[in-house]
């Protein structure tokens, strides 16, 4: 669990919108694939939401951090959100810190294909899938030590377009789920999930 004597900064974050890899169950892990017209409507829904709850609170959209990961798919959804919040598409940085957690070799398959072809190290990754490094990957420890980097280098509340991988590794940073469970939970397209001090609120 993270450790600081100033206040955590908030985060909403958005998982990109649906890829046809995602329709298919391929993992993606570096490679840049684009959204689809569902992924792209469903990063409008989530600019829509994100309107909603600032209006809530009284907060004007342009007073916080925008970060993107640096992949397609990402930057993508952060275009469509911005807009949606009355922003430009474009005033918004990329950090190479939330990329997606690399699969290596895996990128491009589906699980039921790697059961045939990999059994051995998919047995591995279904047991301890925190640790667990794909061939030329990365394992989840890695990913949330640097996500742990990235919120550290934070000043204020931030909008952040990442991965299900980067979300999950932030869980763990931020103590919101233990390293053995945070790799299990579903992080779901469309759907924006705002991290505040020891807890994770989800807006559909």
């Amino acid at each position: 669990m993270a450790a600081s004597a100033k206040p955590r900064p908030t985060i909403y974050y958005i998982r990109h919108g649906q890829t046809e890899w995602n329709v298919t169950g391929r993992l993606q892990g570096l490679h840049d694939v684009p959204l689809n017209a569902h992924g792209r409507a469903q990063s409008i829904h989530c600019g829509g939401i994100l309107r909603d709850l600032f209006a809530r609170d009284g907060r004007n959209p342009a007073d916080f951090n925008y970060v993107s990961s640096p992949l397609g798919r990402a930057r993508e959804t952060m275009d469509l959100i911005r807009p949606a919040l009355g922003l430009s598409a474009e005033g918004y940085s990329a950090d190479q810190r939330l990329a997606e957690i690399s699969f290596g070799e895996w990128e491009g398959s589906t699980i039921a294909q790697l059961h045939e072809r990999d059994p051995a190290r998919i047995a591995q990754r279904e047991h301890d899938k925190w640790n667990f490094v794909p061939p030329d990957g990365e394992s989840y420890k890695h990913v949330s030590e640097r996500m742990g980097r990235w919120y550290g280098s934070l000043a204020r509340d931030t909008v952040v377009t990442a991965h299900g991988g980067t979300a999950r590794g932030l869980m763990a940073y931020l103590g919101i789920a233990k390293p053995a469970a945070a790799p299990l939970v579903d992080i779901a397209q469309g759907v924006v999930y705002v991290f505040q001090d020891d807890r994770m609120t989800r807006y559909a």
